[in-house]
């Protein structure tokens, strides 16, 4: 009888011990160091990413380069940090862009009116409609390429999903009883809004920007690997991937593995710390 006592003891103990808040602080705290990780090596690099040394091309993966070396002597590893630390970059300041515009265009279809509710869903209909990547092809070429264009590219195409969440949390909210009575006490709309609406929002939208960030590396990158994005001189992590295309026939397969598995672990991590957030925040499955 004790030991059955104490063995489910021992599994409660277990369990909590993985619940689902401890194992999200995990991933944010792993993430947040890897990104941090990567960014201060990526702006740390400098110069050493576009150094060439033709006495040591195409040197397969070693001790002195991890990652090998490429046609010119440029060693892969520091090019795959500072391409990786530029796209971080490209993809925050674009994610945190897109999840204002989502915030804001949300709140203002949520409370503003019938016509306004339409005009704003006639955006998101339109948006959604259209190829994501036809889109950022289109925008960033029309604004001249370059850093810019892909910054305004994928921070004006990744709103529309959020405004939609955005949007149906406050229409579930002004049903609400006290926001009725609020608005019966003479609260004006705008204290309503930053008292009682802001605070209920904020969760989602925080994970909705966690989500965005993943989605604008990987678009940021796909955009750079076409040549719509960053110029050839910066060691982008697209054009990395763009540039090897022309060596895996002739056996440089490390010029393309090791980038691609930088790029693809930055992005899974994010969207797993994305995703863990999404639960602990959903009342359905807060108590795991």
């Amino acid at each position: 009888m004790n030991n059955t006592s104490s063995v489910t003891v021992l599994q409660k103990y277990q369990r909590k011990g993985l619940n689902q808040r401890s194992q999200t602080l995990m991933y944010l705290a792993f993430g947040s160091i890897f990104l941090l990780a990567i960014t201060v090596i990526g702006t740390l690099v400098g110069d050493i990413a576009i150094t060439t040394n033709f006495t040591q091309k195409n040197f397969l993966p070693h001790m002195a380069h991890p990652f090998g070396t490429d046609w010119l002597g440029r060693d892969m590893l520091s090019r795959t940090l500072k391409g990786m630390s530029i796209s971080i970059y490209i993809g925050l300041f674009a994610s945190v862009i897109s999840a204002v515009i989502a915030a804001v265009l949300g709140a203002a279809a949520a409370t503003l009116g019938r016509k306004v509710d339409a005009t704003i869903t006639w955006f998101i209909d339109l948006v959604m409609g259209i190829p994501h990547l036809l889109l950022l092809i289109l925008i960033s070429y029309a604004l001249g390429r370059g850093t810019f264009g892909v910054v305004v590219a994928v921070a004006i195409s990744h709103w529309p999903v959020l405004t939609r969440i955005i949007r149906g949390e406050i229409l579930q909210l002004k049903e609400a009883n006290y926001i009725k009575i609020a608005e019966k006490l003479g609260q004006s709309k705008m204290k309503i809004v930053v008292k009682h609406m802001i605070p209920h929002v904020l969760p989602q939208f925080l994970v909705g920007l966690v989500l965005l960030f993943p989605h604008a590396i990987l678009h940021e990158a796909a955009l750079t690997f076409l040549g719509f994005g960053l110029p050839p001189e910066q060691p982008g992590i697209g054009i990395i991937l763009s540039e090897s295309m022309k060596y895996l026939s002739l056996g440089m397969w490390w010029l393309a593995l090791f980038p691609g598995v930088v790029l693809m672990t930055t992005v899974l991590l994010f969207d797993l710390v994305g995703g863990s957030l999404r639960k602990m925040i959903d009342p359905h499955s807060a108590q795991e």
